[in-house]
C-alpha cells in the first residue's frame, strides 16, 4: 500500500501542476531586477547598429572609402535586428529589448518606404538598361529578352562586340548608336549622339537626343568604373568617384528639360560618392518600384548598382527583368513624359 501511494503521488506531479510550474518559471524569469542587468552586451551591439544606420553619412571615406562601402550594403544591416531581438528574448533582458528598438526604427526610417509597392498605371515611355557582360555566352538570347520587354529605348553597357546585339535588335529598333562600350537602341529617331567624357581614357558613356512624340528626351547611358574591396586598401572607388563627378557636370549642363540616365553606376543611391549624379535626378525605382530592385549579382542580387534616373518626367513603374546570360539583371522603368 505505501508503494502504491507513492506511485499515485508521482503521477499527479506530471499533470497540470507541472505545466503550471513551467509557466511560472517562464514568467518569473522576466521579473525582478535581473531583467535590467542581463543582456548588456546585446544592448550595446543594438545601440551600435542603430547609430551606424542613423549616422552612416558621418562615417569617413578617408580610410578605405569605409563610408561608401557601408552605404552600399546598408539595407542588409536590417537582418541583424531580428537576430538581436531573438537574443534579447532568450536572455530575458528588458534592457536589450528596449535597445533593439533603435536599429529597428532606424532601418524602417531609411528603407521602410521601399517595402511597399509604389508602381502605378499609366506612362508613355518605357526604358530598359542592361549591363550585358562582355563575356555573355548568349547575346542573341539576351537581346530577345530585352525586346520582349516592349521598351521604347534600350541601353546596353559593357559591349565587347556590339555587332552581336545590333543584328539581334535591328528588327525591333530602327535607330541606334554605339559609342565605345555603351549603346542605345530606340524606336524613335535619335539625334546628337556623342560620347561623354567621364575621365577614363576610353568611351564608356554617351548622350543622345531621342525625339519622342511628346518631345525631345536627353538620354545618357553610362558605365562607371568598377569598384573593389581589398583587405589592404579597403573600398577602392577613386576612379569611379571621379567619373561620377564628370558625369554629373555633363548632366548639369544639359539644356534639354527631360533627361533620363540609364546605366551601371557601380554604386547604390545611398552611396554619397555618387551625389554629383543622384542629387540632380530622381530614382525611378525609389519613386515607383516594388521593393529594393537589387540587380547584382544576377544569381543572388545583393545591391542595386544598375540605375534608371530621370528629370522632368514622372516615374510610374520600375522593375527588374528576368536573368539573362549576364551577371547583372536588366532594369526597366515606365515614365510619363
Amino acid at each position: 500500500m505505501p508503494q502504491a501511494h507513492m506511485q499515485e503521488t508521482g503521477r499527479e506531479g506530471t499533470g497540470p501542476e507541472r505545466a503550471g510550474s513551467g509557466v511560472r518559471r517562464l514568467v518569473g524569469g522576466w521579473q525582478g531586477p535581473g531583467i535590467w542587468r542581463r543582456g548588456l552586451v546585446i544592448a550595446i551591439l543594438a545601440l551600435v547598429l542603430g547609430l551606424l544606420m542613423l549616422l552612416h553619412s558621418s562615417i569617413p571615406n578617408r580610410v578605405g572609402n569605409l563610408g561608401s562601402l557601408t552605404e552600399t550594403f546598408l539595407p542588409w544591416f536590417g537582418l541583424l535586428v531580428p537576430v538581436l531581438l531573438v537574443l534579447a528574448v532568450l536572455r530575458r533582458s528588458a534592457t536589450a529589448l528596449i535597445a533593439v528598438v533603435l536599429p529597428a526604427v532606424a532601418w524602417v526610417n531609411l528603407f521602410g518606404g521601399l517595402l511597399t509597392d509604389k508602381s502605378g498605371s499609366g506612362g508613355n515611355f518605357t526604358v530598359v538598361s542592361h549591363n550585358v557582360n562582355a563575356e555573355n555566352p548568349d547575346p542573341a538570347g539576351t537581346a530577345r529578352s530585352l525586346v520582349a520587354s516592349g521598351a521604347d529605348v534600350v541601353a546596353l553597357e559593357e559591349l565587347s562586340d556590339a555587332s552581336r546585339y545590333e543584328r539581334a535588335l535591328a528588327g525591333s529598333y530602327r535607330y541606334h548608336s554605339v559609342q565605345g562600350t555603351v549603346g542605345i537602341w530606340s524606336k524613335y529617331p535619335i539625334a546628337d549622339a556623342r560620347p561623354v567624357d567621364i575621365r577614363m581614357g576610353w568611351t564608356r558613356a554617351l548622350r543622345a537626343t531621342v525625339n519622342t512624340p511628346q518631345g525631345p528626351v536627353a538620354v545618357y547611358v553610362a558605365h562607371l568604373p568598377s569598384v573593389r574591396v581589398k583587405f589592404n586598401a579597403g573600398f577602392t572607388a577613386g576612379q569611379r568617384d571621379n567619373s561620377a563627378a564628370a558625369l554629373g557636370r555633363a548632366i548639369a549642363a544639359e539644356p534639354v528639360k527631360k533627361v533620363v540616365l540609364l546605366g551601371d553606376l557601380n554604386g547604390t543611391m545611398n552611396d554619397r560618392s555618387l551625389a554629383p549624379v543622384t542629387s540632380q535626378l530622381r530614382s525611378a525605382q525609389g519613386a515607383a518600384g516594388d521593393g529594393f530592385g537589387f540587380s547584382w549579382p544576377a544569381s543572388f542580387p545583393m545591391a542595386r548598382i544598375d540605375q534608371i534616373m530621370v528629370r522632368g518626367m514622372d516615374p510610374k513603374s520600375a522593375w527588374t527583368l528576368p536573368e539573362t546570360g549576364s551577371d547583372h539583371l536588366p532594369v526597366a522603368a515606365r515614365v510619363k513624359l
